[in-house]
């Protein structure tokens, strides 16, 4: 079962590194061709269209997370039966939450040009955008969206990387064409519709192929039902304070400083979340190996593992803030222009949203994996209403600073020390002073590690893209030797080195042993 749980978490990685890079190389020329034939005020638009969306997706309520998580002792036991069963109440669940959305979103529609501080292109029609965008969120829950979660609890996202490979295509190119050749925005929302449509009609062909015995029939008892309930509701405020923290800072952009800030935060936004994404790779592949382990493994073993995984989480964390830090302005000047850029002071700002971002979801995976969602269920609420509040009180004082201020805030004060606690008490029931010690001393080694790296930078005499280029090798080469300086007989370091040779299959093991 160990075998196999690594050989699959090491398929998906593989899979799902390669779709995500893919996911981040096309989106960014989609939206650069958006910057340069229709405008920054297109690009604004785009990202308030998908934020008001998230917040719709509330009425998923966790629905997702909650039945993979019921799929995994099924599975485990073989019992074809209840993984049946579930499959039946997962439809009958997302088939509501599609008519739920739908409602709610028609009720919206009237406010939507209230959101909106400024201006809009003249040619556009916010309410036809915004059902057009609505329309492909609905279809997305009543198009078989209930097999995926097969492929998720058997560990097979790499089918899902393939077709969202192939779809993902074929729409970018036809939505690039529009955007050069007919410059129609309208077209370009119909492309991404149809594009949703086909892609989770292939998913739920290749499911039903790979998993032809599994099939929404029968029922559950009322006990399970009422459990996998209790979980969906535990969920929901999780739902709630995640899309808060997500969408509140865009929707907040766009009705106090306007559209074209917006672009600018989201450029500088989609550069965070596409490093985000490679990183959530790696916990997207290991989440149902690691809900196995919690099951089969003692917790001790679970402990270590986990200390395991944040020593190597925090070192990849660490090399990747500081390529952010020497690489996000000029990347910026290159990409957008001097005219469409932050102060380095925002830079910094990104950068500590992105450390602190990244190690809070490694908790998760664990309070997920765990089913730790009772207990948990009013901290991301809570976070989320002092982020907002914050957004609110100060972006008239501080404009864009006070949005990454409040998140930074939000998560430091709130969110973290409130899943540490639930963490080690509830799943690990132990101390967690020395692991917040480690956590602490590792901050203090990226921002000083951080602070040589930009100083060496900062004094190399290039420009554009070579300047880009060097501040890359620097990043990459200073962080990663430093780090080995000061971590080499740090007793997770062996364990870390050996995980990696696992995970690689022995391709790195020369370099790796010279390390050792």
């Amino acid at each position: 079962m160990k075998i196999e749980r690594t050989k699959n978490a090491t398929r998906n990685v593989v899979f799902g590194v390669f779709l995500k890079l893919y996911q981040i190389l096309v989106p960014f020329l989609l939206r650069t061709a958006m910057i340069y034939f229709m405008g920054m005020q297109y690009v604004g638009l785009n990202s308030l269209f998908s934020s008001v969306l998230q917040v719709l997706n509330l009425a998923e309520l966790g629905v997702g997370s909650a039945m993979i998580f019921s799929m995994y002792k099924p599975i485990a036991n073989d019992d074809k039966i209840t993984i049946c069963a579930l499959m039946k109440l997962y439809k009958l669940y997302y088939r509501i939450i599609g008519l739920v959305i739908a409602v709610v979103g028609l009720i919206l529609t009237p406010f939507i040009p209230h959101l909106i501080h400024g201006s809009v292109p003249d040619v556009l029609n916010v309410y036809v955008l915004y059902l057009l965008n609505l329309g492909a969120t609905v279809l997305s829950y009543w198009l078989f969206a209930y097999k995926n979660s097969i492929l998720q609890a058997h560990q097979r996202d790499d089918i899902v990387s393939k077709v969202t490979l192939i779809t993902s295509t074929i729409q970018y190119i036809i939505q690039i064409l529009v955007l050069a050749i007919l410059k129609n925005y309208y077209v370009y929302v119909i492309v991404l519709l149809i594009g949703q449509v086909v892609t989770n009609i292939v998913i739920a062909i290749v499911s039903v192929k790979l998993y032809p015995e599994y099939k929404p029939v029968g029922n559950l008892d009322k006990s399970v039902i009422k459990e996998i309930n209790g979980r969906i509701k535990d969920l929901f405020t999780a739902k709630l304070g995640g899309t808060v923290v997500n969408s509140a800072d865009t929707i907040v952009i766009s009705s106090f400083l306007g559209l074209t800030k917006l672009a600018v935060y989201q450029n500088y936004y989609f550069i965070l979340t596409a490093v985000i994404g490679v990183i959530s790779v790696v916990f997207q592949a290991v989440t149902a190996g690691i809900g196995n382990s919690l099951v089969t493994e003692t917790m001790e073993k679970n402990y270590s593992d986990f200390r395991c995984l944040t020593f190597f989480i925090t070192w990849l964390t660490t090399v990747c803030t500081c390529c952010l830090a020497c690489m996000y302005q000029p990347f910026m000047r290159i990409w957008v222009g001097e005219e469409h850029m932050f102060s380095y002071f925002a830079t910094i700002l990104f950068c500590i949203y992105f450390y602190i971002s990244i190690l809070q979801r490694l908790a998760c995976v664990y309070k997920d994996a765990a089913g730790i969602w009772h207990e948990d269920r009013f901290r991301p609420l809570i976070g989320a209403l002092v982020n907002l509040v914050f957004n609110l009180v100060f972006v008239k004082f501080w404009g864009i600073y006070a949005i990454l201020l409040s998140t930074i805030f939000s998560y430091l004060t709130v969110a973290m020390p409130w899943l540490i606690h639930n963490l080690f008490t509830i799943l690990f029931k132990r101390s967690f002073k020395q692991y917040v010690f480690e956590m602490f001393k590792n901050a203090v080694l990226a921002i000083l590690i951080t602070a040589i790296s930009v100083s060496i930078c900062y004094f190399i005499k290039f420009e554009g893209k070579a300047y880009l280029i060097i501040c890359a090798l620097v990043s990459i080469i200073v962080s990663n030797v430093l780090l080995i300086v000061v971590n080499r007989k740090n007793e997770m370091f062996i364990p870390m080195i050996n995980l990696v040779n696992k995970v690689t299959k022995g391709k790195f093991a020369w370099i790796l042993n010279k390390i050792k």
